[in-house]
């Protein structure tokens, strides 16, 4: 066999990323020849796409609930038996001319004839195209008859009653599975399951026929239950007793101490006690049988006065107490029967009642049930058929769009709504493309952070309904986002939802927010400090002034004429604190040569002091912008859908220019007019004040130098009142003796 020519593949690039150009039906036939590296998708799930779920499960012939490689290319394999051209695929519509079907081969004329059949019973027996609409509607039809395939039967597909009551007990007892009518039925494996069951019943309920198992007949039951209830109690007396026949002195150590009546005696009793009941059933003593009628334990008595009427009398005969002996044969008069009560099925079967069972199993109901599910099953084959031409006419509507958002992502390069994109979130003057469901935020936050991204997660409610979605900011500035911020988020299908953010993964946006980040981080850092200290001295205020009026009160109240000399005790003891004020004169007198020395270097340029500034400015932002540009460079929209059940082969890169696409700012529509008179704009600070400011921080700087000292009046000179540091040696000042 000659070798098939190799197929010329086309690639194209978009957002950094080189991927397959399918242009065509022969590049679909191909597809098995292209090497899954190649790929940007190898698996993504059946729901949370754009893309009808019913079209994902058709091609997800495992049923797992993700369409796979491998998945993919048999659907081309199967489209291309169905088809005579896989250009189809590229032409928009839901619908099939049946001249397109490939009646050549076995698998093409199978859909062709069904096709043409479910034309027939739809009355388009001369109609030329099969639609979406004739599709689904022969198979909601056929799912509702009472056999249709899938060898489910529902209570509604029996013959009678009886048949119909069967049923409905086999679901109560075993469960049921979901006909394809929506009904809830039995197939053959639960069918098998209830029989099974229902016959382990029937025996052990048979095997309670046998000789010894009913010393009382139908009372026997009662009798074993009063058994029950005592025996661990009765146990225990004649337990007791026998240690106080092996040593009398036992006894009182056996009997209730006075400690324990000493107890109850303090609170109030009742015969629920637990305490009570917690005490020997009657009084111990050596060999002594036990009464059924006087001197019990008044927690237990009407539990004995049960066991003596259920077990005693009608084993035994009327008495007024027990034996140890007599005990025992009555032990093992229901030992038969409690070994076969211990044996008896756990299975909600039972909960039918043997005799109901027994009529089940000896009746042919298992017969009768079994018969049905043979003839809904016979029909799979005509089911089939149908499904195969509604997964046609599908796969002729979706596969092209399936292919572009898995072999390639070319709709969401090309901005024309990617399967995954959820819709667009409106926040903050922005409206964001980058739009994806999520189900559980804080674990789809753990790895979508790895994408590089700034993204805000949002809860989402539209009267009762809510859901969650996390999107992508890919422009403009961060100033305003914040957790508690709200929007408005529309979906594919245009409806709106309330948004608010609930959380943000921080990364870079771009360079210009970059670049001005430190200096915005620098102006928040003063204002949180500014009124910090604000709240620190307001709080301190208050609290003084709160003080002074409790002070003031308090010594109204004892003197009057003491409040004066009060206040001026406080006065002459508030003095000036010399330490404090040099350590402020240090601190300015540092600051004041910093600025001088910078300020000095600054002029020293000459005219390259613009190329300083820029370099100082440069050399404040250029670590933010170049971590930013580095996370630029990696964000990849991989583990944002990774997050969702995809498997993303690769980075998909969103470069700079395509990622600024994914976000819109809000700007004036192209030519627009704007009136610029604004009545309530703040007016604008006049030049000569921020002349003067300059000179009255110019004449601090040089007053902190010492330079204005010649011009000044000696107390108002720098270096009387700021304190510098001695450049002689220091240690101790020598003493002067004194004249």
């Amino acid at each position: 066999m000659a070798k098939m020519a190799t197929h010329e593949w086309r690639f194209f690039r978009a957002g950094g990323v080189d991927q397959v150009l399918l242009a065509g039906g022969a590049d679909v036939a191909r597809l098995r020849e292209l090497d899954q590296k190649l790929w940007v998708a190898l698996a993504c799930p059946t729901k949370g796409t754009e893309i009808d779920e019913r079209t994902l499960a058709l091609i997800d012939t495992d049923r797992d609930g993700r369409v796979r490689a491998p998945e993919i290319l048999d659907a081309v394999d199967w489209l291309t038996k169905i088809l005579k051209r896989l250009d189809l695929l590229f032409e928009t519509g839901d619908s099939i001319p049946l001249a397109e079907i490939d009646g050549a081969n076995k698998e093409g004329k199978a859909v062709l004839v069904s096709a043409r059949r479910i034309l027939a019973d739809r009355g388009k027996k001369d109609s030329k195209v099969i639609g979406l609409a004739d599709v689904t509607a022969m198979a909601e039809l056929f799912a509702a008859t009472r056999f249709n395939g899938d060898g489910v039967v529902p209570a509604d597909a029996a013959e009678d009653e009886a048949t119909h009551t069967a049923i409905e007990q086999v679901i109560s007892a075993v469960g049921s599975v979901v006909d394809r009518s929506g009904k809830p039925g039995v197939d053959q494996q639960l069918l098998d399951s209830f029989f099974e069951q229902a016959a382990a019943v029937v025996a052990w309920d048979d095997g309670g026929q046998a000789e010894g198992t009913l010393p009382l007949g139908d009372g026997t039951a009662a009798a074993a239950t009063a058994l029950a209830a005592v025996e661990s109690k009765v146990n225990d007396y004649f337990a007791r007793c026998r240690i106080a026949a092996y040593d009398s002195r036992a006894a009182v150590a056996l009997n209730a101490s006075e400690a324990e009546l000493g107890a109850l005696s303090q609170r109030l009793l009742s015969r629920d006690d637990e305490d009570v009941a917690k005490l020997p059933v009657a009084r111990i003593e050596g060999n002594r049988p036990l009464s059924l009628e006087a001197g019990l334990n008044p927690a237990w008595s009407d539990r004995i006065a049960r066991f003596a009427s259920a077990a005693v009398t009608p084993l035994l005969g009327a008495r007024a107490t027990l034996s140890e002996r007599d005990y025992g044969t009555i032990v093992d008069r229901l030992a038969a029967f409690r070994a076969w009560q211990a044996m008896a099925p756990t299975t909600p079967v039972a909960a039918l009642g043997a005799e109901r069972l027994r009529e089940l199993v000896a009746g042919e109901y298992q017969a009768r049930l079994a018969e049905l599910i043979a003839k809904d099953a016979a029909l799979e084959g005509e089911y089939a058929q149908i499904a195969a031409v509604e997964k046609a006419v599908r796969l002729r509507r979706d596969f092209a769009r399936v292919l572009r958002n898995f072999v390639n992502f070319a709709d969401f390069y090309a901005r024309k709504g990617a399967v995954f994109q959820a819709g667009t979130l409106y926040l903050d003057g922005r409206a964001c493309d980058l739009v994806v469901y999520v189900e559980d935020a804080t674990k789809h936050a753990t790895l979508a952070g790895l994408s590089k991204t700034y993204l805000a997660y949002c809860e989402c409610t539209r009267g009762a309904e809510k859901t969650n979605i996390a999107a992508a900011f890919t422009a403009g500035d961060v100033d305003n986002l914040m957790v508690g911020r709200n929007g408005v988020f529309y979906d594919r299908k245009g409806q709106d939802w309330d948004a608010r953010i609930t959380n943000l993964v921080e990364n870079p946006i771009s360079i210009r927010q970059a670049f001005w980040s430190p200096y915005k981080r620098f102006v928040r850092m003063i204002e949180e400090q500014v009124a910090k200290r604000a709240a620190e001295k307001e709080k301190a205020s208050t609290t003084k002034v709160d003080t002074a009026a409790s002070t003031a009160a308090a010594v109204g109240q004892a003197s009057p004429g003491a409040a004066p000399a009060a206040a001026t005790g406080a006065a002459s003891t508030k003095k000036l604190d010399i330490g404090i004020v040099a350590a402020v004169g240090v601190a300015v007198a540092g600051l004041a040569t910093f600025l001088s020395t910078a300020f000095g270097m600054f002029l020293g340029l000459g005219i390259w002091m613009p190329v300083g500034l820029i370099g100082v400015i440069f050399a404040i932002s250029t670590p933010s912008m170049l971590i930013a540009w580095l996370k630029l460079r990696q964000r990849n929209l991989g583990p944002l859908l990774d997050a969702n059940g995809w498997a993303i082969n690769g980075r998909v890169r969103i470069n700079v220019p395509f990622g600024g696409s994914l976000t819109e700012i809000a700007k004036l529509p192209e030519g627009a007019s704007r009136e610029v008179g604004d009545p309530y704009a703040e007016k604008p600070t006049r030049w000569w004040r921020w002349l003067l400011i300059l000179i009255l921080v110019g004449l601090a700087v040089a007053w902190a130098l010492g330079k204005l000292d010649p011009y000044i009046p000696a107390s108002a000179q720098a270096g009387r009142l700021l304190p510098r540091p001695s450049s002689g040696p220091t240690g101790p000042t020598p003493a002067v003796a004194p004249p």
